[in-house]
């Protein structure tokens, strides 16, 4: 297994197992199944589990199996903090206790707030007494290392970034989001902070390995390389040094033993010219499926009305090039499950941001688009149950 020294901290392993996809068997988990993938795992040299508090079952699981072969401390667990599920720091408390009861362990090696979208919801949590229960908590070792794991702009993500002195941070990262999400620009300026950036949705929920557009088929088979859909996502991955862990939903031997591997035998800086080539093909193939030509560059934002301009269009391209369901939940997470909503239909039909697209974008009609796609009853009644957490 290869492993990234991030900058002095604790080594990782480049592949991490992703605990939210473990293998069912009828209304639960196939425990017999888990068990033998996750100790396969971890003899060869795999030491970082991520898990959340609202992976049902996930969490209970993992601590189970580890506890059961005793190799708790072989291993780094990584769990989530559901803060958007809380009104105060006592259920905040009560919450982690149960997570340590679940996962049978008196310590979280990689504590995440989850799905933190933005500073102001960080300020937010800092008034109401998070962050001196947190650095209580690593004080007395409870806590080992604080992250958070993130969905939305590059801007709002490095300003996020910036706003505290994280121990590691969690993002979507694949050849498709290299200029969305937090994107390239974001992995490097975490990079430069000298933060560990654990890597999810490395083959977009599966969209990158299955279901290719032909274009993208095309692209791979004329590559002597012979690479799977998925090993040429996670090779993309691994050549940049700045990628410490890639998180993989493996559920089958067969998934975990390729994926060990790729993440064992690719060093940063391997991929060729030629390799690059056959990506940027690929992507390609994609971005002519899409619905709006954005390249994510932001140079209509700020929006006057708070509008994620960029991130709508993501999702919106999102629901046809994955799928609908995809493309709604980030959606949602991105626009609505924060302080200040950024959804399109805030929009007020302005026309500053068209003054600026270089891509000449209709942004007022695509903006429409998007909120006639998403903002349906489901959204409307989502956003008024999440307020009231907020």
């Amino acid at each position: 297994m290869q492993y990234r020294n991030n900058n002095g901290k604790q080594d990782l392993s480049a592949l991490g197992f992703g605990c939210m996809r473990f293998k069912k068997k009828g209304s639960g988990f196939d425990m017999e199944e888990t068990e033998k993938e996750i100790m396969y795992a971890i003899e060869a040299g795999i030491n970082y589990f991520d898990t959340a508090y609202i992976y049902h079952g996930s969490e209970e699981a993992l601590g189970t199996i580890l506890e059961k072969n005793g190799v708790r401390d072989k291993v780094n667990i990584a769990t989530k903090l559901p803060y958007y599920m809380m009104k105060s720091r006592e259920e905040m408390e009560k919450n982690l206790s149960e997570q340590l009861k679940r996962l049978r362990t008196d310590h979280i090696d990689y504590y995440l707030m989850h799905m933190l979208p933005d500073k102001k919801t960080w300020n937010q949590l800092i008034e109401n007494g998070a962050l001196e229960w947190l650095e209580g908590l690593k004080q007395k070792g409870t806590i080992k290392n604080l992250g958070f794991s993130y969905h939305g702009n590059t801007d709002s993500f490095i300003e996020l970034l910036n706003a505290y002195d994280w121990d590691f941070c969690q993002i979507q990262y694949n050849y498709m989001d290299e200029n969305s999400q937090a994107g390239r620009r974001g992995l490097t300026a975490a990079a430069q902070k000298g933060i560990p950036v654990i890597i999810m949705e490395p083959l977009r929920g599966g969209r990158l390995a299955n279901d290719l557009p032909r274009g993208a088929i095309e692209a791979f088979s004329e590559s002597a390389r012979g690479y799977s859909a998925a090993e040429w996502a996670f090779r993309w991955l691994l050549d940049q040094k700045e990628v410490s862990v890639i998180l993989s939903g493996m559920n089958s031997m067969e998934m975990l033993k390729e994926n060990i591997r790729i993440a064992s035998e690719t060093e940063p800086g391997s991929m060729t010219p030629g390799d690059l080539a056959t990506i940027e093909k690929v992507r390609k193939s994609f971005k002519d499926v899409i619905k709006v030509p954005c390249t994510g560059c932001s140079y209509c934002m700020p929006c006057p009305f708070g509008v994620d301009i960029p991130g709508s269009f993501r999702c919106l391209n999102v629901s046809y090039t994955d799928n609908y369901f995809n493309g709604f939940r980030e959606y949602f997470m991105c626009t609505s499950m924060k302080k200040d909503p950024s959804n399109a239909g805030l929009c007020k039909k302005c026309g500053r941001c068209e003054q600026y697209c270089p891509q000449g974008i209709h942004i007022r009609e695509e903006l429409s688009r998007v909120k006639r796609r998403f903002e349906n009853p489901i959204y409307k009644i989502g956003r008024a149950i999440f307020k009231r957490f907020m």
